[in-house]
């Protein structure tokens, strides 16, 4: 079977350690608004994630791409019975969709750029915590819930969002999460009434 998760992580990883060494890759696929208004280059709507600021920004996304990804990817395959490109293109759509709220804010400040894969890496995180909430996460070898590092997760973004500097687009972090969980809803709506019965019962899997 095809695997989309891992050849996401390979793509991804290859080009954006390329970039680390080579700014004219990170200029020419960086998210830069006034390129798609005034070139109309919409191609960076999806090129931005497949460049990084710092190893450390890569290797968080890929982590839990790979963790939550492979998953979903088996989950939207399996259980909800989708072709693997419904997957694909909730990697792909969130990319866009996630981003779109900052072009409308920035589609004329020659200042703003930003990059990473976050939101898409966002919308996979939060498809699988609508789908198993009370999962628990590893974080710093503490267990957590899923939905509680969810949570935690967009207060972090949020803070990070008004911080500001580091060109990574929080933001998208948000609008990622709310088009993992809109998408699945739309191609299973029964994942509501699943999603609302788990809450019913907290517990915790390992």
């Amino acid at each position: 079977m095809f695997n989309i998760t891992l050849s996401i992580i390979i793509v991804t990883s290859a080009i954006s350690i390329t970039a680390f060494r080579n700014g004219k890759i990170v200029d020419d696929l960086i998210f830069w608004p006034p390129a798609i208004t005034k070139k109309h280059q919409y191609y960076r709507f999806i090129t931005c994630g497949l460049i990084h600021a710092d190893y450390m920004h890569l290797l968080f996304n890929m982590l839990t791409l790979y963790f939550f990804g492979k998953i979903m990817e088996v989950y939207y395959m399996g259980m909800l019975g989708l072709q693997n490109y419904y997957y694909l293109a909730l990697y792909i759509g969130a990319l866009i969709v996630s981003n779109i709220p900052t072009y409308i804010k920035h589609r004329n400040d020659y200042n703003y750029r930003s990059l990473g894969a976050s939101g898409a890496v966002s919308a996979v995180l939060f498809a699988f915590i609508l789908l198993k909430p009370w999962q628990t996460i590893l974080v710093l070898f503490i267990p957590i819930p899923a939905i509680i590092y969810g949570a935690l997760f967009l207060v972090y973004s949020a803070y990070m969002s008004r911080k500001g500097g580091d060109h990574v687009n929080h933001d998208a972090h948000f609008y990622g999460a709310l088009f993992g969980i809109i998408f699945t809803i739309l191609l299973h709506p029964d994942v509501v009434n699943m999603f609302m019965a788990e809450l019913k019962h907290p517990h915790f899997d390992f």
